[in-house]
């Protein structure tokens, strides 16, 4: 965990992959939504046999935004995807992003993610375990 002021984040190294990388020479601009995907994915599929945590529950994203702050080029090292929680409700929450190496920041993005009920196809509540879990990024 990188430490910063502010909400505790959860750090996520994501490889440059080489399909990845546009005629262009950098990161597609599409591309950075796998890696907020990825990170997401790190932060919240959590294993209740190693974290002593319950699962997240269905979610959906609802809504992206992104800034992109400069290129990124195909290198070997990974860069983090930094992601914090800026807002919780009773239904949903925004994360924070950034996609940063120790020098440069590449890109901020924000997510609305929903609570989801697979089953009924529609929103549900988030649990209080979810609510605690996400309180800790908060």
């Amino acid at each position: 965990m990188v430490e910063h002021d502010g909400p505790r984040r959860h750090v996520y190294l994501r490889a440059v992959r080489f399909g990845d990388v546009d005629s262009q020479g950098h990161v597609n601009n599409v591309r950075f939504l796998d890696y907020l995907e990825d990170a997401r994915f790190g932060m919240f599929a959590i294993d209740p046999h190693n974290a002593g945590e319950e699962p997240f529950g269905g979610l959906v994203v609802t809504r992206h935004e992104i800034d992109y702050r400069r290129p990124l080029g195909f290198r070997p090292q990974p860069v983090r995807v930094e992601t914090w929680v800026e807002e919780v409700r009773a239904v949903r929450f925004r994360l924070r992003y950034e996609i940063r190496d120790d020098d440069e920041l590449y890109v901020t993005a924000t997510s609305v993610i929903a609570a989801y009920d697979v089953e009924r196809a529609a929103p549900r509540r988030l649990s209080e375990a979810e609510l605690a879990y996400l309180k800790r990024f908060a």
